[in-house]
């Protein structure tokens, strides 16, 4: 009678556990990347008795905990600084006391000194270490090379001409525009010639077209990079440095050329040229594939970093910490660390969040059941204890 009693008090605290469990999952129905904690029950072997034909329980061990690992809905448009993954692995972080910890939850956040950090202040790290946007501004870049797409009209007469100018960046970060002109000399040639707003500009030659309109010479550039033509400027009014500019007539094959002679308007299509003048940083994102990238105000992005993912044979030995993180412990596994997509890590999808995995519907017909245990066990007791007052009140009779 006795053991009722145990048994009894052994399904209370089991079920009491699995109503705590089931009301967590509820409450982090809405945390970022949190995974669903399943209890596995087990039975207590009390012994046999008379050899083996009985066998009577002591009631339900303690639950033991494990997470599902499966991924939560996809939350897109969360926000620039936002990431998610979708497959195995973790986001790696660093907690100000240098221990790193995982987590699901890739909402990031930057600080004033430019480090991408998560929500509760632990250092997100890259796989060159912890990531910081470093420069609030870019240096100037001067123009070593540029490409004009245009067609020159093959109905234009000898002696008529195109201009076309196009604006680079010198070394002090100035804009100067260079305008080059096309001047008709035969059927199937052209004269060029370029000149600059400063300073004075070199670069003259002739380009003859195939019957069909193509870019016959000059020839494709065997350079690296490829330049037909070499454009110096040189004495800038700003006292910037010497500019030498080369010019590709071909595109990025190096076959098909950029300039074009056939019987319409002479007009240009587009131009390239990869100067750029300073400026301030406007944003940072997180990227498809966990690139860091930073924008400035002239349009240039740069990588800053990309996220460190670490994947685990047997996730569920990690210890959860708190704020979506987790720590390893002494039987998990060594991390497999690298950049998404790779050695069986998930990838990494920009702007999104990972919700929870928690279903609602489960949660709740758990809590009817751990409820309808828990009833039955202070059942056992109540009956149990009533069989024992009965006992005692026939001693005392």
């Amino acid at each position: 009678m006795f053991t009722a009693f145990t048994t009894a008090l052994s399904a209370l605290d089991a079920n009491e556990m699995g109503i705590d469990v089931a009301g967590n999952n509820l409450a982090n129905m809405n945390t970022t990347g949190y995974k669903n904690t399943m209890l596995n029950f087990s039975e207590l072997m009390g012994g046999n008795s008379n050899a083996g034909a009985s066998q009577v329980g002591m009631g339900v061990a303690s639950p033991t905990t494990r997470s599902l690992w499966t991924n939560g809905a996809l939350q897109p448009n969360a926000g620039p600084l936002t990431a998610a993954i979708q497959g195995n692995g973790f986001f790696t972080v660093q907690d100000p006391h240098g221990n790193v910890l995982y987590t699901r939850s890739g909402n990031f956040k930057l600080d004033a000194k430019g480090n991408l950090l998560t929500q509760s202040g632990d250092q997100v790290l890259g796989m060159n270490g912890p990531i910081q946007v470093t420069s609030n501004s870019l240096p100037p870049t001067p123009t070593t090379s540029m490409t004009m797409s245009l067609n020159l009209n093959s109905s234009a007469a000898v002696g008529d001409t195109f201009s076309q100018p196009i604006q680079v960046v010198d070394s002090l970060g100035q804009t100067h525009v260079l305008t080059t002109t096309f001047t008709k000399s035969a059927n199937n040639s052209w004269n060029y010639a370029v000149s600059s707003d400063s300073g004075t500009a070199t670069g003259t030659g002739t380009l003859t077209f195939n019957p069909d309109g193509t870019l016959l010479t000059p020839a494709p550039s065997t350079a690296a990079p490829p330049a037909n033509v070499t454009i110096g400027v040189t004495g800038l009014t700003d006292g910037a440095s010497p500019m030498s500019i080369g010019w590709d007539f071909y595109g990025t094959d190096n076959a098909t050329g950029l300039i074009t002679q056939n019987a319409s308007a002479s007009a240009s299509s587009s131009q390239y040229q990869n100067g750029a003048v300073p400026s301030s940083l406007n944003s940072v994102s997180i990227a498809d594939g966990g690139f860091v990238v930073a924008t400035y105000d002239n349009g240039v992005q740069q990588n800053v970093g990309q996220l460190e993912i670490s994947n685990f044979e047997n996730p569920d030995t990690l210890v959860y910490t708190g704020n979506n993180e987790y720590r390893t412990s002494g039987n998990t596994s060594t991390p497999s660390t690298g950049v998404a997509g790779t050695g069986g890590r998930g990838t990494v999808v920009g702007g999104s969040l990972e919700g929870s995995n928690v279903d609602m519907a489960t949660e709740f017909s758990n809590l009817i059941i751990y409820q309808r245990g828990y009833e039955a066990g202070t059942r056992v007791l109540t009956t149990a204890d009533q069989l024992s007052q009965d006992t005692i009140n026939l001693i005392r009779e």
